[in-house]
């Protein structure tokens, strides 16, 4: 691997009870998975822990606080290596402030096995980005 041209992403998995907290990322072309469920989270900055980087990326998106955390995998290819943490979320839905993305709700495992979720703010199913699909499975699978 070059790591000239590997990102480095730092990703949060926020569980409450048996639902997870995903965001509706934006739809434009441009970025990855566009218009598609995926986790928060996002680029790990230079000289930066990946441990820094999903709490600054979660008070920029969520304008929430993670206070306790673990990680849960590392996920690496070609092209980028994700972080990704699990915690619980501490706060209910209407507290937290969207900073980022098209708009945010709780999957429930059906949901992610399903690879959709209706989102209100689209007004319409949306798919979840396959890469975070298969985290989210990953992580279900291990709490069974």
């Amino acid at each position: 691997m070059n790591n000239q041209q590997v990102r480095r992403v730092a990703i949060a998995i926020l569980y409450q009870e048996d639902k997870f907290l995903m965001q509706l990322r934006d739809n434009i072309p441009t970025i990855k998975y566009p218009g598609q469920w995926g986790l928060f989270g996002g680029h790990i900055e230079p000289g930066e822990t990946p441990e820094v980087a999903v709490k600054r990326e979660l008070i920029e998106e969520l304008s929430y606080e993670l206070s306790s955390f673990a990680e849960f995998k590392v996920y690496a290819d070609e092209t980028v290596v994700r972080h990704v943490f699990q915690a619980p979320l501490l706060v209910e839905l209407s507290q937290l402030v969207l900073g980022e993305g098209w708009d945010m709700g709780f999957l429930t495992p059906e949901d992610i096995r399903r690879g959709s979720c209706y989102s209100a703010v689209a007004g319409e199913v949306r798919p979840l980005g396959a890469t975070h699909q298969q985290i989210m499975l990953d992580f279900i699978e291990t709490k069974q």
